[in-house]
This record gives C-alpha cells, sequence and structure tokens, in this order.
C-alpha cells in the first residue's frame, strides 16, 4: 500500500462520511431541514422551491456519499472500475462531491449566508484535490 493509494482512500472516506451522514439525516428528518431551509430562503427566488430542492440535495448527497464508500472499497481490492473512459468509479464519486458544493454553494450565496458559504470552500478544495488524485 503506497501513499497515493492511502490518499485516495482517505478523501473518498471522508466524503463517504460527511456525505451520507448529511444526506440521510435529510430524509430522516425531512420536516425540520424543511423548515429551516423554507427560513433560510424565505428572501431569495428559491422561497418556493424548497422541498425539491431539498429532495435533490439530499439524493445527490446520498449517493455521491454512497460511491465514495464503495470507492474506498474498490480501491483498497485494487479492482478497476471505470465508468466511462478516463473516468474511474472514485473519479465519478467525487466529481458529485464537487456537484454538491457547488450546488450547496449557490443556495449560501443567493441566501447571503457567507459564513455557511465560505465554510463550503474548504470541503471544495479537498474534493478537488481527491478528484486530481484520481486521475
Amino acid at each position: 500500500m503506497d501513499a497515493l493509494l492511502l490518499a485516495r482512500c482517505f478523501v473518498c472516506a471522508f466524503f463517504a462520511i460527511i456525505l451520507l451522514q448529511s444526506g440521510l439525516d435529510k430524509f430522516t428528518d425531512w420536516k425540520g431541514n424543511l423548515s429551516y431551509l423554507q427560513e433560510h430562503f424565505a428572501k431569495t427566488i428559491f422561497k418556493s422551491s424548497v422541498p425539491p430542492m431539498l429532495g435533490s440535495i439530499a439524493l445527490l448527497e446520498t449517493l455521491a456519499g454512497a460511491l465514495c464508500g464503495v470507492s474506498v472499497v474498490v480501491l483498497l481490492l485494487h479492482i478497476d472500475v471505470h465508468v466511462t473512459q478516463g473516468l474511474s468509479l472514485s473519479g465519478l464519486a467525487l466529481a458529485l462531491v464537487c456537484l454538491d458544493f457547488c450546488m450547496l454553494m449557490v443556495g449560501q450565496r443567493l441566501a447571503k449566508d457567507y459564513a455557511g458559504a465560505a465554510s463550503l470552500a474548504g470541503y471544495f478544495v479537498v474534493a478537488l484535490f481527491g478528484l486530481y488524485l484520481m486521475a
């Protein structure tokens, strides 16, 4: 096991933990999350779109987190799984993670939650670094 493989595994494990917890929390506490987000986006163009946005983000986070978890196993077993030419399963997983954080960033910026948006930047950098490691 080399340092590159460990770095790939740890990045995928990191996002599996974060996104599975976040995505599953959105499904298990739908009412609480919906209530919070309706207030959060009350003064934005998204005020009437909160339920489908919440569902989309919850689904994307759960899917990306699950793919990151599967990617850890695939990487450790040295199984070469490519979903397209040049894009591995772990690359796809981290691309979805990047998409998730871009979507979250749009919401935070439009809601003028600049502190929340700033906190996403660190996660996004780690996701981009992970995506680069998968190349």
